[in-house]
């Protein structure tokens, strides 16, 4: 059965989001601009440019994408190397532009290969410390505009300066960005109708100008942004000097892998939102396609920006339509209101992407670092350190390259010590195994016995989660067989984590038997158990669970609603429990 691509029946929640998206990104995207060092227009053509074509021809229906904190980390370090390289920004405009359109082409590239699916194997720890690494970066790059002093390059430059701006820092540009940061966190707390971002850029800006008038005292300003639709700027690349392809061909490939995860994470969040499924091949065309059409023009490349989408669906969003409502929004704006954003002080938009930064900072897997096996500790905080003060390409590499040797070497001792590793992380088809078949035919159809072979590692997860997704509407209890797991790491047992929170929320119940040492260690640890789980739902044999089964599901199905009323009341008691 085929969809249609666009559909104007969902015109008024497709308007309400795409409007609601685009205000949220207008301050976003004047401040992305501003860090890369290309300006804040650049950021504005980047939004609405990537924001349409995406929208058309991405496989995500209501992703809104746009210049986002980790694109533009790695696009403030292609824009910096240029100038180092060129001399100023307009020499180096012709690596920047061929930089930022090959990034486009890879992921283009990328989707015409079908290599999408393989992005969901790159291992939690990995992802975490990369992303936490990534909101460091913003936060330790937004110091000295909020200081009141200019920008510098690199992360280690900054620490080693920052004695200077401390000493001189600018009084008045400092409170401006503490009042930005106020107003983001404190203005949800009256009312989540108007984006707190706006809400702050809009305050802040009235309070800068009042200061200057009354009081005499300047901050410094955006400064004036061209009006008008952008110029073509292709004519660039022919000026760069041949010698230069190596370095333009690892920026771009830096920006695409980058730029490719950024979006399917975006897509997968989505989805769990909209209960839909995204096609991850066609999103990275979309996303190439969108990229390029932004470089020509000089605009900042972007992906899928994950707080831009949720405000769309929540808005009312159902259709790529909300995207392409977003960027033309952009567009008028900038055609009817680019004259006052050189009002907009430096400090302000510091103060908005420094609680950009705190939001990207994975806290979750920081809080468990102690919790989860050593290994993925390990990785997470190398693949950090190597983020914030190495090559973030390498960031990845490193970590994809650690996390796998790791594995292997786990496999390998789990298989000396006669640990069962067949088919890792492989099911057996869902054949019933000789204990099951009288619980079985008793309550067949209300019950789903789910078997797992071997580690739950990063490898396993995306399986793990569709196969619990595809699970019949009328199951009223899931019962996980964990006799032949004898190990899961960090990426399995959140895997397992969001499964059992979604199931949960459909009133199925969740119950896991023969559950080995360390796994039940982790569940424990990460409180899985009892916090999602009641510990009175761990059987240590099946033989316990089909007594348990029986016992309440047979009959009314009194029984079942009463389990579910208990687990309901363990979770409001649990307040506490974060995810």
């Amino acid at each position: 059965m085929t969809t249609k691509r666009f559909t104007l029946d969902h015109l008024k929640g497709d308007l309400f989001g795409g409007v609601t998206a685009g205000i949220v990104a207008l301050p976003l995207a004047l401040a992305f601009g501003v860090q890369s060092g290309m300006g804040a227009i650049a950021g504005l053509y980047g939004a609405m440019i990537l924001g349409v074509v995406a929208a058309i021809f991405g496989g995500t229906a209501t992703q809104i994408s746009g210049p986002t904190g980790p694109m533009t980390v790695i696009s403030a370090m292609v824009v910096a190397s240029a100038i180092e390289i060129s001399g100023s920004l307009q020499e180096g405009m012709g690596i920047i532009i061929a930089s930022f359109l090959l990034a486009g082409g890879f992921q283009i590239l990328f989707g015409l290969m079908k290599i999408g699916k393989y992005i969901k194997y790159i291992p939690y720890p990995v992802l975490s410390g990369f992303m936490t690494g990534i909101g460091v970066i913003i936060i330790v790059f937004q110091i000295y505009p909020f200081l009141g002093h200019a920008s510098i390059g690199g992360t280690i430059d900054v620490f080693r300066g920052i004695a200077e701006p401390l000493a001189d820092f600018n009084a008045e540009a400092v409170f401006l960005g503490l009042f930005t940061v106020a107003i983001i966190y404190l203005f949800p707390k009256v009312t989540r109708s108007i984006p707190s971002t706006l809400v702050a850029l809009v305050a802040a800006t009235i309070v800068a100008t009042l200061v200057s008038v009354f009081l005499k005292m300047q901050v410094p300003l955006i400064g004036d942004i061209p009006a008008g639709l952008p110029e073509l700027q292709i004519s660039e690349i022919l000026k760069v000097d041949p010698g230069m392809a190596w370095t333009i061909l690892e920026f771009a490939a830096m920006l695409a892998a980058l730029g490719a995860i950024d979006s399917l994470l975006t897509s997968v969040i989505a989805d769990n939102i909209t209960k839909t499924r995204h096609n991850s091949n066609q999103e990275l065309i979309g996303q190439g396609l969108g990229n390029m059409a932004a470089a020509v023009v000089g605009g900042l490349p972007g992906a899928g920006a994950t707080m831009r989408t949720v405000v769309n669906v929540n808005a009312g969003g159902k259709t790529r339509l909300s995207g392409i409502i977003h960027g033309l929004l952009l567009v008028a704006i900038l055609l009817g209101l680019s004259k006052y954003t050189s009002y907009i002080p430096l400090s302000v938009l510091a103060g908005i992407l420094i609680t950009v930064g705190i939001g990207i900072i994975d806290y979750k897997g920081l809080r468990h670092l102690k919790r989860v096996p050593r290994a993925d500790a390990v990785v997470l905080v190398i693949v950090l350190l190597i983020t914030v003060f190495g090559n973030l390409l390498h960031a990845v590499g490193v970590g994809v390259v650690l996390s796998s040797i790791l594995f292997m070497k786990k496999s390998s001792d789990l298989a000396e010590s006669g640990s069962s590793v067949k088919a890792l992380a492989g099911f057996d088809g869902e054949k019933p195994w000789d204990d099951e078949s009288s619980v079985e035919r008793e309550l067949h159809g209300k019950i789903y016995i789910k078997h797992i072979y071997g580690p739950m590692f990063f490898g396993f997860t995306s399986k793990f989660q569709e196969l619990i997704k595809d699970l019949d509407t009328g199951v009223r209890v899931l019962v996980i067989r964990l006799d032949k797991v004898p190990y899961t790491d960090q990426s399995g047992i959140y895997a397992l984590e969001e499964a059992i929170t979604e199931l949960q929320g459909k009133d199925v119940i969740v119950v896991l038997t023969g559950v080995q040492p360390q796994p039940l260690d982790m569940l424990k640890k990460i409180d899985i158990v009892p916090a999602l789980i009641p510990e009175m739902h761990l059987f240590s044999t099946f033989e316990d669970c089909e007594v348990w089964l029986k016992h309440n599901l047979k009959g009314d199905g009194d029984g079942f609603a009463k389990i579910v009323e208990e687990l309901h009341e363990v979770k409001k008691a649990k307040v506490a429990y974060r995810m």
